[in-house]
């Protein structure tokens, strides 16, 4: 198994909002990028930020945005957010009716394109569209809430993942988000993901920084052996 070297994202949602660009500035030298959760209470039972505070946010960092739709009509939002300087801009599957033309809208836009697949959703259907897709992201929980616990048996829809990206021999992160911590990102690099949202793990330690790069190493170790 052929895998890219370990990105990592730290998930914004587990940090304090009211210092949020603090929070931000504290993974500025060790986060790949900074995975930024847009939830509507209506796709997902969650309400968290939107398109300005994705604006304001832009201006206080260099980290490259990672940003996660969680909502209803990706199509009407989702190219905003690649005018808004978002480096990946992934929406879900099971809310876009033509997912492929939406992923031509946002590289259009200047933007990668990432496709999400939650807990319930069989991940076979959906393989066959990854050549027009920069990220897969697998749900390794169910989408709405940070805080939950990894559930292990998702991991088959990465390995699956991993062999169609690899017989296809294509240019497309697996990224896993839910649950990815020091003692679970192991387990999700081994499986074949290569892309890695970590929240709680991140914003509950006393050095996030730290935090991220002792994540990564340990991404890095489990297919490396190094």
């Amino acid at each position: 198994m052929t895998v890219p070297p370990p990105i990592v994202a730290p998930s914004i949602l587990a940090a304090d909002f009211a210092r949020l660009a603090d929070e931000v500035r504290a993974v500025e030298d060790a986060a790949d990028w900074l995975h930024v959760d847009v939830m509507d209470n209506h796709f997902v039972p969650n309400l968290t930020i939107g398109l300005p505070v994705v604006q304001s946010l832009r201006g206080a960092t260099t980290i490259p945005f990672d940003v996660h739709l969680m909502i209803e009509d990706p199509r009407r939002w989702a190219p905003g957010y690649a005018d808004a300087g978002a480096y990946n801009v992934t929406f879900h599957a099971e809310a876009c009716d033509d997912p492929v033309a939406l992923a031509k809208d946002l590289r259009s836009a200047g933007a990668k394109a990432g496709l999400a697949i939650d807990r319930d959703t069989p991940i076979e259907s959906y393989l066959e569209l990854l050549p027009s897709f920069d990220t897969l992201l697998i749900m390794t929980i169910k989408a709405g809430f940070g805080g939950q616990r990894f559930i292990p048996h998702l991991l088959d829809k990465v390995r699956a993942a991993r062999r169609h990206v690899e017989t296809g021999h294509l240019d497309v992160r697996i990224e896993v988000d839910g649950g990815i911590t020091a003692d679970t990102i192991a387990q999700a690099a081994e499986a074949g993901a290569d892309a890695f949202v970590a929240g709680t793990a991140v914003y509950g330690a006393d050095d996030p920084a730290e935090a991220v790069r002792k994540l990564r190493a340990r991404a890095e170790h489990a297919v490396t052996g190094a």
